[in-house]
């Protein structure tokens, strides 16, 4: 009992030795084909989050501030107040041109009443021409100060709606500038208002590549905030005018999805322009590629069958890198058999089985 125990454990040790023997005089490897594509040049830039809208609200007409109904941080929607003025003057002034407009009011209908029955008696008894004419007259007069106290009460009724500043998009208070029992004029700033909604991706980009940019690059933005969610955007104006200190262009692009991260304006955000080189090339998948501290870059390519495949030591000469994917300029031929894993201890010639 116990030989032939020691037999099974020395035939068990014996195959496990063989195996591995076997295993590693061919080791298994992942593989890929060497491709033909267009070739695209990925171009990664800096940027920043900015609103499409951004204003400093401010009063039309002088007063006291009376009230400030936000702080900075408040979301407001569009028409919200948020500055009152002091508004009791032009209060009065408005019940003034009212009673205004009711007595200018009453002395036309007056004016008519007196024509009416000046032209209806004419038809009885003889009354002077003259006089009707000068009656008529009266009513035009009365009539011309009616509209003008009318205008002059809507006038008023402005300027005191004017004494609530109200938000003119939505958006959330950046800023508060002006301060309760502050006396403000026309023009100064009360608070600054930015919107949040449909914000842009502003870029510099480098000037020599304006001229290989258009509406249909695809573009990755990636937000600092959150670089692991990059969202796929597209382009919204190439600004023409460059930066003469810096060599650059302004590149605008929106998100072509919602953003899933709370962003704000100010933010910085990362982009990759997919620029097309208008070529193609041969591409290998860039795990396909050995880099040695000499500068060497190989590729290891793969001949004949699973059951007969030899590997061999390819030097190339690379290019651009874009998806994943690596440009081979020279080393390799298209439709090649490249290794992609199990490519790190290799040697030429080597059998391998393919997996």
């Amino acid at each position: 009992m116990k030989t032939r125990i020691c037999c099974c454990g020395v035939a068990a040790a014996l195959l496990a030795f063989f195996v591995s023997v076997a295993f590693a005089d061919s080791p298994p490897v992942s593989v890929a084909a060497a491709q033909v594509r267009p070739i695209v040049e990925i171009v990664r830039v800096s940027g920043t989050v900015t609103s499409p809208q951004a204003a400093v609200l401010s009063p039309s007409v002088g007063g006291l501030v009376q009230k400030m109904n936000v702080d900075a941080g408040d979301r407001v929607r569009a028409g919200d107040v948020i500055v009152t003025l002091d508004r009791e003057l032009e209060v009065l002034a408005l019940e003034r041109a009212r009673a205004e407009a009711a007595q200018a009011l009453a002395t036309r209908d007056d004016a008519q009443r007196r024509l009416d029955e000046a032209v209806s008696v004419g038809t009885i008894r003889a009354i002077a021409e003259s006089e009707i004419r000068s009656l008529r007259a009266q009513v035009a007069r009365t009539e011309a100060a009616l509209m003008a106290v009318e205008a002059a009460v809507r006038e008023q009724e402005a300027i005191v709606r004017r004494h609530a500043v109200r938000a003119p998009f939505d958006g959330v208070i950046s800023r508060r500038i002006a301060a309760v029992g502050e006396w403000v004029n026309p023009g100064s700033g009360l608070v600054e208002l930015v919107a949040t909604e449909r914000l842009r991706f502003d870029f510099r980009v480098p000037q020599r590549y304006f001229a290989q940019l258009d509406a249909n690059t695809d573009v990755t933005i990636a937000l600092d905030a959150a670089p692991d969610r990059a969202v796929r955007g597209r382009i919204h104006a190439i600004v023409p005018i460059k930066d003469p200190g810096a060599r650059t262009f302004l590149l605008r692009a929106v998100a072509d999805t919602e953003v899933e991260v709370p962003i704000t304006p100010g933010m910085s955000a990362q982009a990759a322009l997919h620029i097309d080189a208008h070529r193609s090339g041969i591409v290998v998948p860039r795990d396909a590629l050995l880099r040695y501290t000499d500068g060497r870059v190989t590729v290891w390519t793969v001949d004949g069958s699973d059951a007969d495949a030899v590997v061999h030591e390819n030097r190339v000469e690379t290019g651009v890198e874009f998806d994943g994917l690596i440009e081979i300029r020279a080393g390799l031929e298209d439709g090649a058999t490249v290794v992609t894993r199990g490519n790190e201890a290799l040697r030429d010639g080597q059998t391998v089985t393919v997996r």
